[in-house]
């Protein structure tokens, strides 16, 4: 068991570093295959996200890829979301979970395939920094609800609304998982809704993936790269249907 939770561990911080989300979008429904229940897989996928996140962000600021500044703003507003979601997942039924975590990989998969195709150079368009701060609120009280690092909303909107190159919305979208993983896993510990054991083998191993996806991703072609972006969200679906279908 340990061994096959290394090497998820392993694959999901290739997937974190290479494609800037937290893991929980691809974890969550692999953890919920193996026989975990939705709000133990949810404590899992937030321990995993501290150690990617964390790692991640370090080495894409090291390459360059990650600008702070704006970043800084709607981060602190998922601490602050993600402390939040640890009071509200305590009243709300595994299935609503379920549920949203399906509607809003369809919202990312959405205003995915609309975002114009940027270029790397274009300037970006900037939101006054008390608004980005509530929208850090509002994606990290969502996304640690649904054990998710908030990236799969927020590179999407990054993307779609303020014209940021698709590499530069990965880099920032990691590294607002930092802040939204670790207020959950603070929320998780006082809720004692954290298998630390599986977390830390899932983590620790997640390591070595993420240095190697996040060579990867400044390897690939922007195009290609929010191809195998569309591409993962679909899988992801795929394993969510066939999850529900299973209960039902």
């Amino acid at each position: 068991m340990e061994l096959l939770l290394a090497a998820i561990g392993l694959g999901i911080g290739a997937l974190s570093g290479f494609f800037g989300i937290g893991g929980g979008t691809v974890l969550v429904p692999l953890l919920l295959l193996m026989g975990y229940e939705m709000k133990v897989a949810v404590g899992i996928s937030i321990m995993q996200m501290v150690f990617s996140s964390i790692y991640g962000s370090y080495l894409n600021f090291r390459k360059g890829t990650l600008e702070l500044g704006e970043g800084i703003f709607v981060g602190l507003g998922g601490f602050v979301g993600g402390y939040i979601s640890g009071y509200i997942t305590e009243s709300i039924p595994d299935s609503v979970l379920q549920y949203t975590f399906i509607f809003f990989v369809l919202f990312a998969l959405y205003r995915l395939l609309m975002a114009p195709e940027i270029h790397e150079d274009a300037q970006n368009k900037t939101l006054p920094k008390w608004l980005l701060f509530v929208i850090g609120i509002g994606i990290g009280i969502i996304a640690i609800s649904i054990g998710v690092g908030g990236a799969i909303i927020l590179i999407p909107l990054l993307s779609g609304f303020l014209h940021y190159p698709i590499k530069k919305a990965v880099s920032a979208g990691l590294f607002f998982v930092v802040f939204s993983s670790v207020a959950g896993f603070l929320g998780r510990l006082m809720h004692g809704e954290l298998d630390i054991r599986s977390g830390l083998i899932i983590g620790v191993a997640s390591l070595l993936g993420v240095y190697l996806g996040v060579w990867l991703k400044d390897k690939v072609h922007a195009k290609k790269h929010k191809g195998f972006i569309v591409g993962m969200y679909l899988f992801i679906l795929a394993i969510m249907a066939y999850k529900m279908f299973q209960q039902g």
